[in-house]
């Protein structure tokens, strides 16, 4: 019996957000114990740094979303399994993959240090926005028409269909506009970084690139509205140019020099 589409959205909107909350508990322990965090930090509070929990609740209450998504994640892969296989391989490889990168993204002690893998940090190494385009990006937008079409037998890996095609072009505005939040996040945290050896491109090639970067990617997030729009020959893909009013005051103020942001 196939799965009903809005059981599909649920799980994974579940498993999303299971996924981005142990993400950022686990950056608030990485960062605490790993010194970028002090009481030098400029921006929102974190509950490690200001003593509101210690490092072991932070870690603990992340590894409960962790292991929530990855069941969550789970029964997605076997449910979206086509005939003859026990499970997706697609679906099981960004359930896996997204509760790796939720604890490598900082890195840290726990949980990567018990297997030997402390040392890997992806937002320390620099390849943060890599990381957020891919998963907050592509993922996060394509992951549904993707079950959905994986549930009802098409073929893999991607069907002729409208939805599967369209979603996989509606990921990169949505992509390059999370992208655009992690380097104002960075281009914020600069000072603190490099003091805790946290290698952002902030970092490593100062606050004039990160200003570039984030003009290029709330731009292009905008710009590449239009050929989505032509390609399917629908004027309701233009509607997100509504928000450019809203948009180009921070574009003015972070990618114009005027303040550092605080995302």
């Amino acid at each position: 019996m196939p799965v009903p589409l809005s059981t599909i959205s649920v799980a994974f909107a579940s498993f999303a957000c299971l996924i981005q909350l142990g993400t950022n508990l686990h950056n608030d322990y990485a960062d605490f114990v790993k010194g970028a965090d002090t009481d030098k930090r400029v921006g929102q509070a974190r509950a490690t740094q200001r003593g509101w929990l210690t490092p072991r609740q932070t870690a603990g209450a992340s590894t409960i979303c962790l292991l929530a998504a990855l069941l969550v994640g789970t029964w997605l892969s076997i449910s979206a399994a086509p005939k003859g296989s026990s499970f997706d391989v697609l679906s099981a490889l960004v359930t896996l993959s997204s509760a790796f990168n939720a604890v490598a993204y900082t890195g840290g002690p726990y949980p990567l240090g018990y297997v030997g893998l402390g040392h890997i940090s992806i937002g320390y190494s620099g390849l943060g926005e890599i990381f957020v385009f891919a998963y907050f990006g592509v993922v996060a937008t394509a992951a549904v028409p993707y079950l959905a079409l994986r549930m009802t037998g098409a073929p893999f890996p991607w069907s002729p269909v409208l939805p599967a095609r369209a979603a996989v072009w509606a990921s990169v505005p949505v992509g390059l506009l999370a992208t655009a939040i992690i380097i104002v996040n960075n281009l914020r945290d600069r000072h603190t970084d490099v003091i805790a050896h946290k290698r952002t491109t902030a970092v490593r090639f100062g606050s004039a690139f990160a200003r570039a970067e984030y003009a290029i990617c709330v731009l292009g997030a905008y710009a590449c509205l239009v050929p989505i729009s032509i390609w399917y020959g629908s004027p309701f893909l233009l509607l997100p140019l509504l928000s450019v009013p809203v948009a180009l005051p921070e574009l003015k103020a972070v990618a114009g020099g005027g303040r550092d942001g605080g995302a």
